[in-house]
């Protein structure tokens, strides 16, 4: 996997962590580099795995607004978006040719359809995410490429816009603690929208399914070995990365 160690660098790790504080306010400056930089991380894996990305049919689920399908575009994938809501679909008035609105884990698509599928951040929002997974081995061709990522919910932004430690206390009060400070709702409202799902969860499906590699996402290629520690990789974490073969 050189390519993709090689782009796990400190300097990228922060610069994705100095992002996160424009996710409710700029969502366009967090998940504009999101996208960008999950499309280089799939087409690092891709190099890596001898698939080329250019060409490819790139599946997103749970592709929201759009900005992973420029990004996606950008180094000549042909991308499928699926996405539940369809507020979420417009919220950046991005044009999106080959977009559907979906369930991720009924996905509305015949096997063996794409070479590539891929989900960020969407595991934690539903509450049978290996449903899912199975959708995404399910849809994607021989051969093909599955990458899903996901936050975890004890690492520091298991909590999303609730707050830093607030979830270590209870996703019920982060969220009570949050309508009560804001006067509305979180958007990622626990129980509803937002789910508890452990890293230790995500390795087991992992290793039933013969996984090619997992990772924390945000870390530098050196801090990998985190995730083979257990109670201490729920923690440090923060996003786990999931790549099988289908």
């Amino acid at each position: 996997m050189k390519q993709t160690r090689a782009m796990a660098t400190l300097a990228r790790s922060w610069q994705l962590l100095r992002s996160f504080r424009f996710e409710q306010t700029r969502p366009d400056v967090f998940y504009g580099g999101l996208a960008s930089d999950t499309a280089l991380l799939v087409d690092a894996l891709c190099t890596d795995l001898g698939l080329p990305l250019s060409g490819a049919r790139v599946l997103d689920v749970g592709g929201g607004p759009g900005y992973f399908a420029e990004a996606f575009a950008g180094r000549g994938a042909r991308y499928f978006g699926v996405e539940p809501d369809a507020g979420e679909m417009s919220a950046a008035g991005i044009q999106l040719a080959n977009a559907v609105r979906g369930d991720g884990t009924q996905l509305p698509f015949a096997d063996s359809t794409f070479d590539v599928t891929y989900s960020s951040n969407v595991a934690e929002h539903i509450p049978h995410p290996w449903d899912m997974g199975a959708e995404m081995l399910r849809v994607t061709r021989p051969g093909g490429l599955v990458i899903l990522s996901y936050t975890v919910w004890l690492g520091p932004f298991g909590g999303h816009e609730t707050g830093l430690w607030e979830h270590y206390v209870g996703g019920a009060f982060a969220r009570d603690r949050y309508t009560s400070r804001h006067g509305h709702p979180p958007k990622n409202v626990f129980g509803t929208s937002l789910f508890d799902v452990s890293a230790r969860q995500g390795l087991d499906w992992a290793t039933a399914h013969d996984a090619l590699l997992t990772f924390p996402r945000y870390h530098p290629s050196w801090a990998w070995w985190v995730t083979r520690v257990p109670v201490l990789r729920e923690f440090l974490t923060s996003n786990l990365v999931i790549v099988l073969r289908a």
